[in-house]
């Protein structure tokens, strides 16, 4: 087992899943209509790109669970009906909601194919925890409600994010790390490991 899979082994359950899922789906309680043109921490997107790329990565993670692969180029959804705003928030929950039922009765050695590639589910599970905490937290910060990503949480991903993103897979992906102060929590570290600058967006 390489170093990405022992990381992930080690993180890997309903629970980290379920801590990232639960911190994503309390930043959406701030989203409006109006707040949807906002910018947000993911350098050239507003809130309306970021939520909806967000639920493409839900919807991922359950194909993966429920068929046992994941396809490199995602299908497109129908545009949502009625205000964009309740549409995009109503299909985060809903695919959340999913998600989480079918995670948690999948078992870590669920062999699990991305783009013609193998991978373990715990090692699918623990990216795409990283993945919905991270843009939670993105989330809250656009809607003007900040929280931090918990201490324990972003502890666990930061373990897998140290060897999941490196100079040779953070392209297209992820910004270059930030420097942040050796006294920064794990939380600070995260973000920063993935490009995100805590001191431009504080709280």
């Amino acid at each position: 087992m390489d170093a990405v899979e022992t990381a992930a082994s080690q993180g890997y359950g309903p629970g980290i899943l379920e801590g990232a899922v639960e911190f994503a789906l309390e930043a959406l309680d701030g989203v409006t209509g109006g707040a949807l043109p906002a910018p947000t921490p993911c350098r050239d997107w507003d809130l309306g790109m970021l939520l909806r790329h967000t639920g493409d990565s839900l919807a991922a993670l359950l194909e993966a669970v429920d068929t046992g692969r994941v396809g490199l180029v995602p299908e497109a959804d129908p545009p949502p009906e009625g205000d964009p705003a309740d549409a995009l928030v109503v299909a985060f929950r809903a695919g959340a909601e999913r998600l989480l039922g079918a995670w948690t009765e999948a078992g870590a050695d669920l062999p699990v194919t991305v783009g013609g590639c193998p991978l373990r589910a715990d090692v699918v599970a623990a990216t795409g925890a990283i993945e919905i905490a991270v843009h939670g937290w993105d989330v809250a910060q656009a809607t003007g409600r900040p929280r931090p990503i918990p201490p324990a949480l972003a502890e666990r991903l930061l373990g897998v994010a140290s060897v999941m993103v490196t100079g040779a897979t953070r392209h297209g992906l992820f910004a270059p790390p930030v420097a942040v102060p050796a006294a920064a929590g794990p939380g600070e570290r995260l973000l920063a490991h993935l490009g995100r600058d805590p001191a431009a967006w504080p709280g």
